[in-house]
């Protein structure tokens, strides 16, 4: 509590930023974050509430009225002040409830607004808050409101103004350093006029995928996109922060998806939910290590005469398994960022069954004259688990690649299962080929 009692003392209040206030509160213990939490500044509640992981929502709001939250949720901008009154109406919608009544019609028809997206609709990440003008407003009174509207701190992350015309429909869209070097004396429109291409904004349809949109973010290297209605009346815009965000979050489920966990349930405090879900992963899991298991069954007796097939055999599958992995998750993100387009997979699937193949045979020659050496008339089985190597890491980078393009080409998220099937194939065909060529080749 000390460090965030100095941090708080030691800059004013304007200067406070939410981010290092969480970060302090989530290095106290449960007694010294309920003390610390009533430090925190009125006005930066619900901002710091936002910063801090889901499970500290409600320690947060506890310690605070519904008007002083609502106060503090009426500085947010329309996106944030959503994204708010949604975690909180999932934690405890009585107060929620509360909260919302407390703000002003404003706030509350902005946030009745948004609510109505989807949570993959680029409508449902979009401020509403703008800075726009008129095509026929003089550029000095253009200058001079937005110079008024940042005193005031009304708008924040501005990069461009957006020129509509008397409908509302979006026009046009200037940088703030294009803007100062327009002629003051002329209209937005006279100035434009001049080359009227340069000012064409890329934009977003309200109803558009989210991922679409951090596409065009990462291609064009945006700041800011206008968001607009299918009439092209413009409607709000999105913002390079929230668009990071994003990224994150779709990164953390990715991550989580190859795992077989949930990031939602993983957040709750709820042990069951979070066990339910990873439960369901390991059964599935349990089923595919007793198909593979069944495999070994098909050779018994092989195993009986050689119990060195045993030692190795492990070898084989993890080898096989790990190769799996890499071209997986190489693939799967590479479909998240887009690079991988609809006739780009054949390339893809060589790519990593020729980088699995010489890593096959480089692994093939190490093992087999491992093996030779390790065990007493062990030439032939160097033999043997060198192919078995070869044939696993060679499936292993196609099935490596092969499954997540086909998950996504079925508009399954490619990160969901991929990893149980991939372990699956690779142990089937790992114990498959290793004791069935020590069959062959050795009895």
């Amino acid at each position: 509590m000390d460090k965030l009692t100095q941090y708080l003392n030691a800059h004013p209040h304007d200067e406070l930023h939410p981010s290092e206030i969480a970060k302090l509160l989530k290095d106290l213990d449960d007694n010294s974050f309920s003390q610390a939490v009533q430090s925190i500044p009125k006005e930066l509640i619900a901002d710091v509430a936002l910063e801090l992981p889901d499970r500290y929502l409600g320690d947060v709001l506890e310690s605070f009225t519904s008007q002083e939250i609502a106060e503090s949720v009426s500085e947010l901008e329309s996106d944030d002040q959503t994204d708010f009154i949604q975690e909180l109406e999932e934690l405890d919608s009585q107060k929620a409830k509360e909260v919302f009544e407390e703000l002003d019609s404003e706030d509350q028809a902005d946030i009745l607004q948004l609510k109505q997206y989807e949570e993959d609709e680029a409508g449902a990440h979009m401020q509403i808050e703008l800075y726009t003008a008129r095509l026929e407003k003089n550029v000095y009174q253009v200058i001079k409101d937005f110079a008024a509207l940042r005193r005031k701190n009304e708008l924040e992350n501005v990069h461009y103004l957006f020129v509509t015309d008397n409908d509302k429909i979006l026009r046009y869209g200037v940088g703030l350093d294009n803007l100062l070097v327009f002629n003051f004396r002329k209209s937005l429109k006279k100035n434009i006029e001049e080359n009227p291409e340069k000012f064409k904004p890329i934009v977003a349809n309200d109803h558009d995928k989210i991922s679409y949109i951090v596409q065009k973010f990462q291609e064009y290297d945006l700041t800011s996109m206008p968001v607009t209605d299918e009439n092209g009346v413009l409607l709000g815009r999105i913002t390079s922060d929230d668009i990071y965000d994003i990224i994150n979050e779709q990164a953390t489920d990715q991550m989580y998806n190859l795992a077989g966990v949930n990031d939602d349930a993983e957040e709750d405090e709820n042990i069951f939910k979070a066990g339910k879900v990873r439960a369901v992963w390991l059964f599935i899991n349990l089923l595919t290590a007793i198909s593979a298991s069944l495999v070994i069954g098909l050779f018994e007796e092989t195993l009986q005469s050689i119990v060195a097939l045993a030692i190795l055999m492990p070898i084989v599958a993890s080898m096989g398994g790990n190769a799996g992995t890499q071209s997986l998750t190489v693939v799967v993100r590479q479909l998240a960022l887009g690079d991988i387009a609809k006739h780009d997979a054949f390339r893809t699937i060589k790519k990593e069954v020729l980088l699995s193949l010489v890593n096959g045979l480089f692994f093939a020659i190490i093992m087999g004259i491992v093996a030779s050496i390790w065990f007493d008339n062990g030439l032939m089985l160097g033999v043997v688990i060198a192919l078995s190597m070869m044939i696993n890491l060679l499936f292993a980078g196609f099935f490596g690649s092969m499954v997540p393009l086909l998950l996504k080409r079925m508009d399954i998220d490619p990160a969901i299962g991929s990893t149980v099937i991939l372990t699956t194939v690779t142990d089937i065909i790992g114990f498959f080929s290793f004791l069935g060529l020590a069959t062959i080749i050795l009895l």
